[in-house]
């Protein structure tokens, strides 16, 4: 039964370089091996990390790119039920405002590549990344929107359930 699975924590941030080209991860380890996603990681719950901080570390941690708080726009909060079958999740998505320079340096949880947003279409990508990251991206990076997502079938089974702020472009 899917209640009985763990319940995690984690933030995804979405950078750019100054040409508007995603920065995204090559996945080396689970979960997502073998997949192209943005950089991101689960908070430090110990300490009682908030999500902010979590951006900012893994930000810093992944990419060698320093940003404060101030420099994350949170757009969008997912909690995927039974992931892969082994996990809960709950997301927090944060675009990053401070475009990165260079490509970072490979690191052990995979490789670095620069993709237009078209690009990114034609990717190995996770399946909710497919049906619910990304399109909420392209609305509504400039907003919030708060979203479910049943990933017990496939499809994934995509709810939202709060919308507020701007919309962005469409791509």
């Amino acid at each position: 039964m899917s209640s009985a699975l763990p319940y995690k924590i984690s933030v995804l941030v979405f950078i750019e370089n100054t040409a508007g080209e995603q920065l995204l991860l090559l996945r080396a380890k689970q979960p997502n091996l073998g997949m192209w996603s943005p950089i991101g990681g689960k908070l430090e719950m110990a300490t009682g990390e908030s999500p902010f901080e979590c951006a900012v570390r893994e930000t810093e941690e992944e990419t060698g790119l320093k940003i404060s708080p101030a420099d994350l726009h949170l757009f969008a909060m997912i909690a995927e039920k039974a992931y892969q079958g082994s996990t809960h999740w709950l997301m927090f998505l944060f675009r990053c405002k401070a475009p990165i320079a260079a490509l970072p340096t490979d690191i052990t949880e995979g490789k670095f590549a620069f993709f237009s947003r078209d690009q990114i279409k034609t990717l190995a990508i996770p399946e909710t990344d497919q049906a619910a990251l990304w399109p909420i991206f392209d609305q509504y990076h400039d907003g919030f929107v708060a979203l479910k997502a049943d990933c017990r079938c496939s499809p994934i089974q995509i709810t939202v359930e709060q919308i507020t702020g701007l919309t962005g472009r469409a791509y």
